[in-house]
């Protein structure tokens, strides 16, 4: 299953950042330089706790890591213990499920992909100022 033990995998599993993580910082200085201000990270009060929420707008963007939100799946899913499988495909799911939920309560979604904002974080800037209106 896990070639390390419970304790040595909680305590990996413990230093991987789920919020603020680089990507999330640099999107969110760039927001506010281009003045969009309001918005909150994080909100336990949206469903799936987007990491930028704009409330007014009804706006929720989730910047997905491409590892833990299964994009990099089809690529080595032959060589992921079943564990971390079963775990990347429950989140991929539960994105699936929180997105159609959010837009069926009036909400603009958007998802960014880690790689599509380091590899042109420019263009995805942009796709979320289009959506923010």
């Amino acid at each position: 299953m896990d070639k390390f033990s419970k304790e040595k995998r909680s305590f990996i599993m413990s230093r991987i950042k789920g919020k603020n993580t680089r990507i999330e910082l640099i999107v969110r200085k760039k927001l506010w330089a281009l003045g969009f201000r309001g918005y909150r990270i994080h909100s336990s009060k949206v469903l799936g706790s987007p990491d930028i929420t704009f409330r007014k707008k009804k706006a929720a963007i989730f910047l997905d890591g491409d590892f833990w939100h299964g994009y990099i799946l089809r690529e080595r899913a032959e060589k992921l213990p079943i564990y971390w499988l079963n775990k990347i495909r429950r989140n991929m799911g539960r994105d699936v499920e929180y997105s159609k939920e959010l837009k069926n309560q009036g909400w603009k979604v958007m998802r960014l992909w880690e790689h599509e904002i380091t590899k042109n974080f420019d263009k995805a800037v942009a796709k979320i100022v289009r959506v923010l209106g």
